[in-house]
């Protein structure tokens, strides 16, 4: 292989505070990176503005002014991390033979980024950033994270334990993701399921440089749903057994009332039919909400609106 040519793809929501911080520090890695010739110079750092509300933009653009390792691009209104992530990698992908994606918080370690251009240069075209630990998170963060991941094992969806959104991807590897249609993302999901030749670097994950996370529970809440549902069918298949279990446990009931009516024992038991209404309620209101999550879904799928509009692009 010839010499890398690299993007970084960073996402941006509301970044004023940390982005000049992490502009910097990217900038010395980059150009590192390009004396010690392990990428090509025309490699770049590109920014995608997601719709903020603050001066994220406009540092972007003196930063693209200053210095022409830097691009930008501006998304027409917030479409959320995943499809900003998406809308850098689509724009760039025919620019360069490989782009690697992080987070704007530097929470994630930049000096990763020569364990996975070796392995880019040993043939693979998907390389994955892993915590190595958890030590950073509070005991919930811990435990829900791990939870998360195993529960979308149990679902059957081949993600990567520990691995967010950091990883490399080469020109192959965004070709083949260009060919998924699909607009509920989630590309911890997806990327898996590209097949090719994948590796893992481990790395510590830091304290935010700046700033304040944009991710709170709720978000976290938001995204594993959005996960959850759009990466597995199971979740309506496990309504429909215990639908089926229910049922057979009505069955159940009903012989044990006729047999304690044939035996003259019909006294009314108030407790047990108001858990009953109670219990049969609950699933019912269950079922409905996880079969309309998945109508929600097939719905926006249907109407095909594009994932994200770009504004402007700063080449």
């Amino acid at each position: 292989m010839d010499i890398l040519k690299l993007f970084l793809v960073i996402p941006c929501y509301n970044e004023e505070e940390v982005l000049p911080i992490t502009a910097g520090k990217l900038q010395e890695k980059m150009q590192a990176l390009i004396d010690a010739h392990k990428i090509s110079s025309d490699s770049r750092i590109v920014l995608v503005n997601d719709g903020s509300k603050d001066k994220t933009w406009e540092i972007i653009c003196e930063l693209h002014k200053k210095n022409p390792l830097f691009r930008g691009i501006k998304l027409a209104h917030n479409k959320g991390h995943q499809n900003a992530l998406l809308a850098g990698m689509m724009t760039v992908r025919e620019e360069c033979d490989a782009i690697i994606s992080m987070d704007a918080d530097l929470q994630d370690d930049i000096h990763a980024v020569d364990a996975m251009i070796e392995h880019c240069y040993d043939g693979c075209d998907i390389v994955y950033g892993v915590r190595s630990d958890r030590t950073t998170d509070t005991a919930f963060k811990r435990g829900t994270a791990q939870g998360f991941y195993k529960f979308m094992k149990w679902l059957g969806v081949d993600i990567v334990n520990d691995h967010a959104d950091y990883r490399l991807m080469t020109r192959r590897a965004l070709d083949a993701l260009a060919e998924y249609k699909e607009v509920n993302l989630f590309l911890r999901g997806l990327v898996p399921m590209l097949g090719f030749k994948t590796a893992q670097v481990p790395y510590e994950r830091g304290e935010r440089a700046a700033g304040e996370s944009k991710y709170p529970l709720k978000k976290m809440l938001a995204f594993a749903a959005e996960g959850i549902t759009s990466m597995s069918v199971r979740p309506i298949r496990f309504v429909t057994v215990l639908g089926f279990l229910i049922f057979a446990v009505s069955i159940l009931m009903l012989l044990y009332s006729l047999i304690r009516h044939w035996t003259g024992a019909t006294v009314t038991g108030w407790t047990s039919t108001v858990v009953s209404i109670w219990a049969i309620g609950g699933l019912q209101l269950l079922a409905i909400g996880v079969i309309g999550e998945y109508i929600g879904k097939i719905y926006l799928e249907t109407k095909e609106r594009p994932k994200y509009i770009i504004e402007e692009y700063l080449k």
